[in-house]
């Protein structure tokens, strides 16, 4: 089925977050004030990125607009609907369905790293808050191995407070601060970035 041209992404997403409520990490798609705010957290001269969770490509749209290369932009949705939705609606973009936690071997198997082996840019639309502190830490430590010394991973959440709790934050190694607020999202999210600690910029 062209899930892409039966279904518009808001249909999309509702359908799969009635299917499995508990696996999707927001309860609507993400609006355009969000994903603006989350692009705004890009290392400067970002050029490479890796987008976690998918969803139905709020946040893939804005990478392109931002002007991210199609080639050197990856992104793995777990979902297999929302992942042929992706897949369509982005036919240039490497659209992976697959574990976060095997970011870096699908990263190396689409060839989106650069020659040191790294991206600018973590972009997760992940449910993190709502996951146990073994797949937090699996999912980080994944991100932060293809991440270069200065790069971001860029979080939104609901909540008032970071999903990732300071005793993992810290066993990691990694710093974070709120972005912002993107209160005309439904619902008001809250962005925010993680860095390895002492990381300049």
């Amino acid at each position: 089925m062209d899930l892409a041209a039966e279904a518009s992404p808001g249909l999309t997403f509702f359908r799969e977050w009635l299917r499995n409520p508990f696996a999707m990490a927001a309860v609507s798609p993400s609006g355009r004030q969000l994903a603006a705010l989350m692009i705004e957290q890009l290392p400067p001269h970002t050029q490479r990125v890796i987008e976690l969770g998918g969803g139905t490509g709020a946040f893939t749209r804005a990478l392109l607009e931002r002007g991210i290369a199609s080639r050197h932009l990856l992104v793995i949705e777990l979902n297999e609907a929302l992942h042929q939705f992706l897949g369509e609606r982005f036919p240039d973009v490497h659209v992976e369905l697959g574990d976060a936690r095997d970011v870096r071997t699908i990263a190396r198997r689409c060839g989106v790293l650069d020659p040191s082996g790294t991206v600018d840019a973590v972009v997760s639309g992940l449910g993190l808050l709502y996951m146990p502190r073994s797949v937090q830490r699996d999912i980080l430590r994944a991100a932060f191995a293809v991440l270069g010394p200065g790069g971001h991973f860029v979080q939104f959440t609901y909540g008032p407070i970071s999903p990732v709790p300071r005793p993992l934050l810290r066993e990691l190694d990694l710093e974070s601060h709120r972005a912002g607020l993107a209160w005309r999202n439904m619902p008001p999210a809250n962005v925010f970035v993680y860095r390895r600690r002492n990381t300049p910029g």
